[in-house]
């Protein structure tokens, strides 16, 4: 192989690694410019009388991950 042509491979791989880490750290740091798609719901005033604990779907989604 002549020296040119192995100047040329080396090159085109050093450019697609380049590209190729460039693509991933737009790809980690791309969720992160996501405008936030709705509002957080404003937090409920605590009961008077006590009993602040309520099922929500949060407290839901969290019993369902401590299933084994």
């Amino acid at each position: 192989m002549p020296k040119t042509a192995a100047n040329l491979s080396r090159r085109g791989f050093f450019v697609g690694a380049a590209t190729a880490g460039a693509a991933a750290v737009g790809a980690a740091v791309a969720p992160s410019l996501r405008p936030d798609p709705a509002p957080q719901a404003a937090a409920r005033p605590a009961p008077e009388r006590g009993g602040g604990y309520s099922v929500t779907d949060h407290v839901k989604r969290y019993y369902k991950s401590t299933l084994v």
